[in-house]
This record gives structure tokens, C-alpha cells and sequence, in this order.
């Protein structure tokens, strides 16, 4: 069986400037920002006539990306519901490793995180959080405490 190394996660957003700020906020840097449409787009995403823009986001010292797509053509719809909890089924968040939880929970409240519950510490070893971010995505944080 070969070994995959996963290339990166998307995430379909409505504010693409937004979102781009949101994840640089993070930490992320944008790698690439461009539209892309054509049959072959079409072929694979089993859609007709697409057109998007993509900003695709780097860990900096990292091999994790994140794509963040906004489509043009056809509209984005709506999840059901758009701010769905911790538990429901499918991808829910992604999580970050941060040296100052305090500090990024405030930066990102400007860019229109929410949290979804509280702070909280786990076992003396992080203190953890999710906040609500682009696309009603959750975006958790730990903050290594030792």
C-alpha cells in the first residue's frame, strides 16, 4: 500500500478576502490566489460551468495548506444548519497550535470569530478553545502550557 501524504483541506467561503485575512490572522500565508474555471474543473467537481477563485493558505514552517474557494458560478449554497455544532457529521473543524491563545482569541474576534463554548485546560498540558470562523467553519486552538 503506498503512503499519501495529504496535500491540503478545502473549505468553500462567501467573503474570500475576508477568510484570506481571517486564516493570515492564524498565522497562515497565502502561497496562491487565482481563478480557475474550464471543462476539466467541471469534469471533477461533477458541476457545469464553474468558475471559482481560490487563495490557497501555508502553515509557514509546515507542509499543511488549507484552499479556500469562493464560486462565482454556480452560487454557493448553504448547510443545513449553517452553524452546525461540534457533533454533527463531516468535517467539523481544524485545529492550531498557538503560543498565545489570549492574544489570538482576541485577533480573530476581530475578523468575526465567535466562541462556540469556553477556554478551557486540559490535564496542565493545553489550554484549548473553539471559535466559529469563515463559512461558519470551527476553528479550535491549543495552547501548549508546559
Amino acid at each position: 500500500m503506498a503512503i499519501l501524504r495529504m496535500d491540503h483541506v478545502g473549505v468553500v467561503v462567501d467573503d474570500l478576502a475576508a477568510a484570506v485575512r481571517f486564516f493570515a490572522e492564524v498565522g497562515m500565508e497565502l502561497e496562491d490566489r487565482s481563478p480557475v474555471e474550464g471543462r476539466w474543473v467541471d469534469q471533477v467537481v461533477g458541476l457545469d460551468d464553474v468558475r471559482v477563485e481560490i487563495a490557497m493558505m501555508r502553515i509557514p514552517d509546515g507542509d499543511g495548506r488549507l484552499e479556500l474557494t469562493k464560486f462565482h458560478r454556480p452560487a454557493a449554497i448553504s448547510a443545513d444548519p449553517e452553524t452546525a455544532l461540534p457533533q454533527t457529521l463531516g468535517i467539523r473543524r481544524i485545529m492550531f497550535a498557538v503560543d498565545d491563545l489570549a492574544d489570538a482569541i482576541l485577533r480573530l474576534r476581530a475578523h468575526g470569530a465567535e466562541l462556540v463554548g469556553e477556554v478551557a485546560e486540559y490535564e496542565d498540558q493545553y489550554r484549548l478553545c473553539y471559535l466559529r470562523g469563515p463559512a461558519g467553519v470551527i476553528v479550535a486552538l491549543a495552547e501548549p502550557l508546559s
